[in-house]
Formats: C-alpha cells, sequence, structure tokens
C-alpha cells in the first residue's frame, strides 16, 4: 500500500454517495449520513474498523438519490459499460446510473452519531486525492468499487512553495496567476477570522497542485462548479477551471467593500444607536439596504442607452390622442439623454380621472429601461408617512420613499406620487411640507428619513406626479412642478381607445376572443353617449366589461350543454339544450337591441333642447376635477319685494357673479327693453326672483357663470327662449365686460359630449381653442365676446333687442 516516496490508497473502497456536497482533495467537509448504505458503511467500516486502511473511504457525488429508486429496473451485466468502463458484477441499473465517475478518496477524522429528530451519523472527512471508478463490486449493504488513483501523493518533510520550481510556459504562467489571485483574495479577508489566518499561514507552503482543489473548496461556487474542477484532471485544466471561480469571488467582494464604506458621520450614527433589541433588528436591515442601492443603481445607469424613436413609438402604442403630454414628455426624455443629470422640473399630469395618467407614468418608466414603483398619496395626512417615523416610537417605520427604494432594489427607478392634490393635514404635520424637500432638486441629494437619520441621495431617482386639479396643491409644492394638463377625450377619441386597448383587454380578462364577441363601431358611440358621460375612459370600460360578463354566460351555457358523442363517428356532435333553444350564433355581435338588454334603459337621454323650452333658462359649462360639465341655470319670477333668493349649494364667488348679473341688467333694464310684472323700468320692482342651480347636493363655485347668469335673467325678463343648441362661459364686471376663464377645453368637449352645436366664449380664451381636437373645432361655432351685449345677441334668435351697433353673431370663429 506505501511506496517508496509516495502513498498509495487501497483499490477497494468503500463509496459513500452525497448528493449535497462535493468533497476535493485538500479540503475538509462535513457529511449529514441518512441513507441505508452510507449508514451500513459507517456501522460496519468506519465503528468497527481497527487500522487507518479502514477509515479511508471514497466520497462521491451522485445525481440523485438512489435509495428512493426501484429495485425492479433492468440490471447491467459484463459486457455493458459503466461511465466508459466495463462493469465485472451485475448491478442495478439506479446505481449506475447515478453515479459520478471521479470521486475523492478521504480519512473520516470525526464520527458523531444522533437519533433527532431521526438516526443519522455526522461525518469530518478530510480529502486526500482523486480516483477513478474502474468497476462497481457491490451495492448491499454498501457500495464496494475497485478504483485508480488518479492524483499523487507525495512524501514530504519540510513543506515549502518554490516559485522557481514551477514549471515554464502557460501552466507555470496559471499558476503563478492564481497564487497572485489567492494572496489579493486574503488580503481582502479579515484576518481575525482563524481559518482565514491559518490559510494564509499554509499558502506559501500548499504544494502546487493542491492550491486549486483548496481554494475552490473555500470560495463561495455551486456543486456543479466543484464538480467541474473536481473532473479536470490535468493540472492545467484545473487551473483554468478554478481561476474564473478565484477572480468572481474577488470582485464580489470588491462590490460589498464599496457599498460597506460609510461616511464617517454614517458610522457614527450607526454605533450610537442605544434602542431595544427589537428596534434594531429592523434599524439595521433597512440601514444595509439603503446603504447597497448605491452600488446596484450605477450599473443599471451606465449600460442603459435613451433611444427617443422607441420612446415615441411606444407612448404612441400605448396611448392613443394625448398629443400635447406625449410631445412634452419626448422632449423631457431627450434631455435627459443628452444630459445625464436629473436635475430638472418635476412632471405634475393634472386631468380628470381615468384619463391615462398613471399609465403615461409607466410608460415612461418603460422607455427608460427603469423600475416604477407608484406612492398613493391620497388620504395621508402624516408626514411621517413621508419623512419615516423616529425610532421613539412604537411600530415606528421608515417613510414611503425610502420603502419604495427598498421595494425596487434600485437607486434609481421611476417615482409616480399619485393623487397629489388629495393630501391632507393634522396634528402629526403637513405631508405636502415634506414632500418639498423630496421633490426641490437642491435638497433631495441629502433627503433625511426620521428613522435611518442617515442621509440619502434621492436626485436619481425620477419624480413624476398626478392630480386631479392644482387648486388644492399648496402653492409652495406646485411651484417645485411643471403642471402638465391631461384633457378628457373626445367621442371619436374614445371609440378608438375602446377598440385599440379596452375591447381587446377585457376580452382577454373575460376569456373571450373576437370569434365569439363582437362590439361594431356603431354600437361603442350608444355606450359613450346613452351609459357614460365622462371625461376619462374609465366608466367605459365598466360597460365593456359588463358586456363581455353577459356574453361569457352565454358562451359557457353552449359549452357545457355540449356533448360529443364519439361512438359512432369521431366527427360526429350532440348538442343538448335543456330549454330546447337553438344556441347562439358566434360571434355575438353587440347591437342597440342587446345593448339594452345587457345595460338595460339609458342612463343619458335627456336632450339639452328638452330643457330650453321656458323663458328663463340657459345652459352654461363648468369645470370640475373630473372633467368638464354642462350646467343648467334655471330663474323664475313672482310678485313681491324685489328680493333675490339663490338655490343650489354656491360659493361665495358665484353668488357675488349673480349679484353682478342682476345690477347691470337693472342698469341696462331700458337699453335692452327689460321690463318688469307691473310694467315699470327697474326689473325689480314688486317682483321677487329666484336663481336655481340644478343638482343642488353638489357644491358649486368658480369665476365662470356670470354671463350665464345674465342670459338667464335677461331671458326672463324679456320672455324670449334661449337657442337650445347654446352653451357659454365667463366671468363679467360691473360695466358689462366679459372677462377670461379657465378649463375651455374640458368645458368646450363637455358641450360636444352634450351635443351642443354653439359655444359663446370670452374673447381672449380665443388661444385656448387651438388646443381642440380637429374633429371637435369641425364641429362646433365658436363665438368669442367682449361684452354682455355680444354674449345676448348670439344667445337668441334674431339678436338681442336693444343691442346697437353689433352684429347678430359679432365674432364667429367657426371652423377653426
Amino acid at each position: 500500500m506505501v511506496s517508496s516516496g509516495a502513498i498509495q490508497i487501497p483499490s477497494r473502497l468503500p463509496l459513500l454517495l452525497t448528493h449535497e456536497g462535493v468533497l476535493l482533495p485538500g479540503s475538509t467537509v462535513r457529511f449529514s449520513v441518512d441513507s441505508p448504505r452510507n449508514m451500513h458503511l459507517v456501522r460496519e467500516r468506519l465503528l468497527k474498523g481497527t487500522s487507518l486502511k479502514s477509515t479511508i473511504i471514497g466520497v462521491i457525488p451522485n445525481t440523485r438519490d438512489p435509495e428512493h429508486d426501484t429495485d425492479d429496473l433492468p440490471t447491467l451485466h459484463n459486457e455493458l459499460l459503466f461511465n466508459g468502463h466495463p462493469l465485472r458484477h451485475t448491478l442495478s441499473f439506479s446505481l449506475c446510473v447515478c453515479l459520478c465517475r471521479i470521486g475523492t478518496a478521504g480519512i473520516a477524522v470525526q464520527v458523531v452519531g444522533s437519533n433527532w429528530p431521526k438516526p443519522h451519523y455526522t461525518l469530518l472527512i478530510t480529502g486526500l486525492c482523486r480516483f477513478s471508478v474502474s468497476s462497481l463490486l457491490k451495492e448491499r449493504p454498501f457500495v464496494l468499487a475497485e478504483v485508480k488513483q488518479l492524483d499523487q501523493l507525495e512524501r514530504y518533510t519540510t513543506p515549502q512553495r518554490d516559485a522557481t520550481a514551477t514549471d515554464d510556459g502557460e501552466l507555470g504562467e496559471l499558476s503563478e496567476k492564481f497564487y497572485q489571485a489567492a494572496v489579493q483574495l486574503l488580503g481582502m479577508l479579515d484576518m481575525s477570522v482563524p481559518v482565514v489566518a491559518k490559510f494564509r499561514r499554509l499558502l506559501d507552503s500548499l504544494p502546487r497542485e493542491t492550491l486549486p482543489d483548496v481554494v475552490a473548496s473555500m470560495i463561495r461556487t455551486s456543486n456543479k462548479e466543484k464538480l467541474q474542477v473536481l473532473d479536470a484532471l490535468s493540472l492545467e485544466e484545473r487551473f483554468k477551471k478554478a481561476l474564473p471561480m478565484l477572480t468572481r469571488q474577488i470582485e464580489g467582494l470588491k462590490l460589498l467593500q464599496k457599498t460597506r464604506k460609510m461616511s464617517p458621520d454614517n458610522e457614527k450614527r450607526v454605533t450610537d444607536v442605544q434602542s431595544l433589541y427589537a428596534y434594531t433588528v429592523i434599524y439595521f436591515p433597512n440601514l444595509v439596504d439603503r446603504v447597497h442601492l448605491a452600488a446596484v443603481s450605477e450599473v443599471i445607469t451606465k449600460v442603459y442607452c435613451l433611444d427617443i424613436r422607441a420612446a415615441r413609438t411606444l407612448l404612441d402604442n400605448d396611448h392613443y390622442a394625448m398629443d400635447k403630454l406625449k410631445r412634452r414628455v419626448l422632449e423631457y426624455l431627450a434631455v435627459r439623454q443628452l444630459k445625464t443629470s436629473l436635475k430638472g422640473p418635476i412632471l405634475c399630469f393634472v386631468g380628470p380621472p381615468g384619463v391615462g395618467k398613471t399609465s403615461v407614468g409607466r410608460s415612461i418608466a418603460r422607455t427608460l429601461g427603469r423600475e416604477f414603483h407608484r406612492i398613493a398619496l391620497g388620504g395621508v395626512c402624516d408626514q411621517s408617512d413621508i419623512r419615516g417615523h423616529r425610532r421613539t416610537y412604537v411600530g415606528s417605520m421608515p417613510g414611503r420613499i425610502i420603502n419604495g427604494l427598498k421595494t425596487v432594489g434600485v437607486n434609481n427607478p421611476v417615482f409616480l406620487l399619485d393623487e397629489v392634490d388629495k393630501l391632507g393635514k393634522s396634528l402629526q404635520g403637513d405631508p405636502a411640507a415634506a414632500l418639498l424637500e423630496v421633490l426641490d432638486p437642491e435638497q433631495n441629494h441629502s433627503f433625511t428619513d426620521h428613522y435611518l437619520n442617515v442621509a440619502f441621495d434621492l436626485s436619481q431617482v425620477l419624480f413624476i406626479a398626478t392630480a386631479n386639479t392644482t387648486a388644492t396643491i399648496p402653492p409652495a409644492l406646485l411651484d417645485r412642478m411643471e403642471v402638465l394638463e391631461v384633457p378628457g377625450y373626445t367621442q371619436e377619441e374614445k371609440v378608438e381607445i375602446a377598440h385599440r386597448h379596452l375591447i381587446p383587454n377585457q376580452l382577454e380578462q373575460h376569456g373571450l376572443t373576437p370569434q365569439q364577441l363582437h362590439i361594431p363601431q356603431s354600437t361603442t358611440p350608444d355606450i359613450i353617449s346613452r351609459y357614460t358621460r365622462e371625461a376619462g375612459v374609465r366608466s367605459l370600460e365598466r360597460k365593456i366589461g359588463a358586456i363581455c360578463r353577459a356574453v361569457a354566460v352565454k358562451v359557457a351555457e353552449v359549452n357545457h350543454t355540449a356533448v360529443f358523442d364519439l361512438a359512432f363517428s369521431e366527427c360526429f356532435a350532440v348538442c343538448l339544450f335543456s330549454d330546447k333553444a337553438a344556441p347562439p350564433e358566434l360571434p355575438i355581435v353587440i347591437d342597440h337591441i342587446a345593448l339594452k338588454d345587457i345595460l338595460g334603459p339609458p342612463v343619458f337621454e335627456m336632450e339639452v333642447s328638452e330643457r330650453l323650452t321656458l323663458p328663463g333658462v340657459a345652459l352654461g359649462l363648468a369645470w370640475t376635477p373630473l372633467g368638464g360639465e354642462i350646467m343648467f341655470v334655471e330663474a323664475s319670477r313672482m310678485e313681491g319685494e324685489g328680493q333675490l333668493t339663490l338655490t343650489g349649494q354656491l360659493g361665495d364667488v358665484m353668488k357675488e357673479s349673480a349679484h353682478l348679473a342682476i345690477s347691470w341688467l337693472r342698469a341696462n333694464a331700458k337699453t335692452y327693453q327689460l321690463t318688469n310684472m307691473v310694467g315699470g323700468s327697474d326689473p325689480l320692482e314688486g317682483t321677487d326672483i329666484h336663481l336655481h342651480f340644478p343638482a343642488g347636493a353638489v357644491t358649486k363655485d368658480g369665476p365662470s357663470a356670470g354671463v350665464t347668469i345674465v342670459t338667464c335673467l335677461a331671458s326672463l325678463f324679456s320672455g324670449r327662449l334661449v337657442r337650445s343648441d347654446v352653451a357659454m362661459t365667463g366671468e363679467i364686471t360691473l360695466r358689462g365686460l366679459v372677462l377670461p376663464v379657465g378649463g375651455i377645453k374640458d368645458k368646450v368637449l363637455a358641450a360636444h359630449r352634450a351635443g351642443v352645436k354653439r359655444v359663446i366664449l370670452p374673447k381672449r380664451n380665443e388661444k385656448d381653442l387651438e388646443e381642440l381636437p380637429a374633429n371637435v373645432r369641425a364641429n362646433l361655432d365658436f363665438i368669442t365676446a367682449t361684452n354682455l351685449g355680444e354674449v345676448l345677441n348670439a344667445s337668441f334668435d334674431g339678436g338681442f333687442p336693444g343691442v346697437s351697433g353689433t352684429r347678430a353673431h359679432p365674432q364667429l370663429t367657426s371652423k377653426l
């Protein structure tokens, strides 16, 4: 067994079959033994043996546990091969196919037994050398094999590494390169760890041929990679397999060290933590996550390159219309491509619900190749939700900004601050004020969360905000954002959106196909105009979903009652229906009759003309956070003492507009031939006026109803009907001038949805008409007015009495 100057292992070895670890020569590994074969080996060979020879066993990896294979599988005979080598005995096929050909001979230096949770042994084995399996001799009660030693075990008394003894050529270069890399790795490890210090002392004394095995067993590698080193028989191949693993470990440590170089201030805060254990175990993981994000984000930012053409295509595919918004987003992205710094305006998308504000933010993230995270701010009234809780409170945690970074796992995501206009305020502070530091490019590079209490750089985060209105956003917060209006859609745009996006999405969500359900383009306008009246498309999508659910019932009934009888012919099918009715033909086409059956009677059927059949009624246009709306104004008069009654949940501004309208009409009663009930010159003499705005449960206020109130009262006093196809908006002065108002696009779209043909606007709002879609401008007549006389002329057929020197339609700007 022992020759001069060398050590030989026995030619027959019992095999320990492992499937959870790989033993390499020169390494020491602990194995858990619980399978019957391996436990028999321990009992009969290791525990009963008395010589050194009995402690040498072969450790060989297997691809699966042979103990769970069946025993009735085919057997391999002498003439068959096992991994290219002849087998001299009959063994079960299940054992042969799972063993590797190369194993490691080792000495069992420790054996420990236990009965909990089940009987098992724990072996500590030191690897000696490689061997190959020549033949399998037996498999019961443990596996015994005839082996051939592959590595030479030399006897040496003064172990030392002689660098000059290395071979010249590629092997010498590989050996030296591997040695230097191993020295570099040890220099990056903590020398206070005993195993690291021991390996550093042994590094110079290890023989060259053992270096790849020892290092590969120490660094973090997978079992598959260790098997590659084990299977490498030549020393040159062994160096080539192990060197990339060593290099990867060094690079990983470099990255880890980079993330752990805390600033002195942060390190002092960490060491000063005096909280209880329960708080500490939460604090440190969050702090470590924050520190790790910096290194991760650098890699993402460096490898990404923005393609403006691809961004334009993606935005066009995801969103129909919204041309102004998409153009501004592309400008924003183009600047980011030319200048890597993210310092710039924070985009704030303002518009009614359901127009696609959130989905545009998601598309921007996809375009940039960044992670997307949405932070819902609606109803947030505690500044700690933004800035984090101090650790002295029970249940404290980081704020939503830091938690969002932890969720996405990078330092440069796209954050969507949703519903920023619905922030609240309470005794716990103002969250809108906490957002000032987050959104200010000059401050957010050192944002401090109260929980972590360390500065964190938010300058690489791309913030996008959404809101329904800017009226409730604090001025200081609004000043840090660039507002982009996202108005509602026209009916034609909704039809396109429905057939491009909504209908395909709903068909997929309800398990239907176009071959089963078809909604013609002639039906979609009926759904839009008679069952929804909104600026966005959210209600439209719900109605389409209701149609899909009704059709899904019919399709499911057909599939359930279909019985296929293959007794006579494979192509013969018999359909049985419990109600003896024929199945519906597919696809099911939704027409106006099916629409009524599914969605019920139309919700919006009252035409504007039906409301304007009596004097004292006018149609105004209003803006709401949900989009533009039409607004009726009604007036009546009765005998009285000249009192004015206002109803309809009016705010102070609209009450002032009503008083202004009354004063102007009384001052100009003779000019416009307005009389009272008794024939006097004052239209309010002996008369009480009741001015009402329907939908009294809805609060109404704003500086845009003045012209509508004047027209309504002029109709009441003159006894003439206002044109049924006219809607108007604008504020007035005491001298009768018409002042500009906001929300023109939303208001005009509301008039277009209601079937109005003529819209009266202030002259100074003429510039806002350029933002309207071409089809809306073609379908409406726009009249711009500078004074109330022009408004009255355009509101009544044939003009209004007493308006001299003006045309019936003074500033007709139709078909723009």
